[in-house]
This record gives C-alpha cells, structure tokens and sequence, in this order.
C-alpha cells in the first residue's frame, strides 16, 4: 500500500484527555486518494458539503483543547465510503450525494468496495473501539458527542436551525444541552434536525454509544455559520459551555 496516497484513516487528538467527553467527526477531510481520479467528479464539486463536514474538523479540534477531549478525526471523504454508516446502508458508499451524481461510486466491484471497508472504514472504528474498551476497563465516565454541519439548504429546502441535536435514547444529555445553546441570544438550536438517527443509517451513536450503554449526541451546525476562523471558534466557545 501507497502510504503517500492512502494515510492512516483516523487521526486521534488528545487521546489521553481527561473529560468524559469522547469527540468523534467522521467527516473531517475531503480527501481522496489520485488514483480514484476524484470519483469522475470535478475538483469544485469535492470542496462542497457532498465530500466532507464543512467547519467540522475546526471546531472538533477546538473543542478538543477546551474540554480537554479525546476526539477522533476521519481522514478521508465520505464519498468513499461514510464512517457514520452501516455497512449495508445504501448511502455507505454514496452513487448519488443530495442531487449529485458520483460516477466514480457506480456499479464498483466487490474488490473496490472491500479495499475501502479494510483501508478506512474498519481502522476508524477500531480505533473508535479500542479507546473505548480502554475506558470501560478503567472504570472512566464516558459519553460520546459526534460533530458535524449542515447545508442551509438541502435540495431547494431551506433549514432555518442554527443547529441541531440528534438524539434516540440520550434525551436527558440531548435536552440539556439544547437548553444551554438556546440560552444564547438569537439562537435556533432543536432537537432531532435536520435528521433524525437511525440504525439503518447512522453508526456513531447507536453502536459506540447505545450499543455500551453510554449517553451519546450528534451535533449538527449550520454550516453557513462556519465560514470563518473567528465563527468556529466562537462555535467552539458556545458548545464548551452547553457540554463542559
């Protein structure tokens, strides 16, 4: 394997930290390796929402340091294959991302898919795994908060939500954690949107988190309201005093 073109899938920053907090962003990068030629999209195409969480991985960063977090950072672009979904979901390995078509997805053969699963996907989650299993055998509180954005319009919709907190089972955690980011002036922040989770289709929460029995969120920023250094760290700033 070309270490160059195919670099370790996760990125654990702040492994040792010492919050409860466990910070995962399975769509911090847009990278694809040059030999997948860019999936037969055009490079403005991969700089957009369809390849990667916008702003995600600067606040995840960020608020690794202020909650002194563990946080573990995808390396490659969702569309190769989405570290925040099953396997057998049919948008692990997207054809079609929002209006998008993704040549580069279409009809893959079982070889392609399977190298994909074995560089990127089980690594990530094994990592995911292991520190979580290291936590459990030294009796740590532990609670799982997944970071990602949000187009402020999807497919001709508009999203009026500054952000969202997906939730199934953690409604006290998700609750609490509405409240506090509401309390800031002007802020839209409501439960279970744009999305809602779902076994079928989401993996982070129900299996790293509910699966072990831990409280675990996803947030959801707007990801308009992250086109700056100053925005995401005044982001950053609103979510460590909602969960710290």
């Amino acid at each position: 394997m070309d270490v160059a073109e195919w670099p370790e899938p996760v990125e654990i920053v702040n492994e040792a930290g010492r919050s409860e907090i466990v910070l995962i962003c399975e769509h911090a990068s847009n990278y694809i390796p040059p030999s997948f030629d860019g999936l037969g999209l055009p490079d403005e195409e991969l700089v957009r929402h369809i390849a990667w969480d916008i702003g995600a991985e600067a606040v995840s960063r960020l608020l690794s340091e202020m909650l002194d977090s563990p946080c573990f950072l995808g390396r490659y672009s969702r569309l190769l294959i989405d570290l925040n979904r099953p396997l057998d979901s049919p948008t692990s390995i997207p054809v079609r991302s929002e209006s998008t078509a993704v040549p580069g997805n279409m009809g893959i053969t079982d070889e392609n898919r399977q190298v994909r699963i074995e560089r990127i996907f089980e690594p990530f989650q094994s990592a995911v795994e292991q520190h979580l299993d290291q936590r459990l055998a030294e009796g740590r509180s532990t609670k799982i908060v997944a970071i990602h954005s949000f187009t402020p319009v999807f497919l001709g919709i508009s999203r009026p939500w500054h952000a969202g907190i997906l939730f199934d089972r953690s409604a006290k955690f998700a609750d609490r954690t509405i409240g506090l980011l509401s309390g800031e002036t002007g802020l839209t922040v409501a439960a279970n949107v744009p999305y809602v989770i779902e076994r079928s289709s989401d993996y982070a929460i129900p299996i790293h988190g509910e699966d072990r029995g831990l409280e675990a969120i996803l947030i959801e920023l707007r990801n308009d309201l992250l086109a700056t250094s100053d925005a995401r760290h005044e982001w950053a700033e609103r979510l460590y005093r909602a969960l710290g």
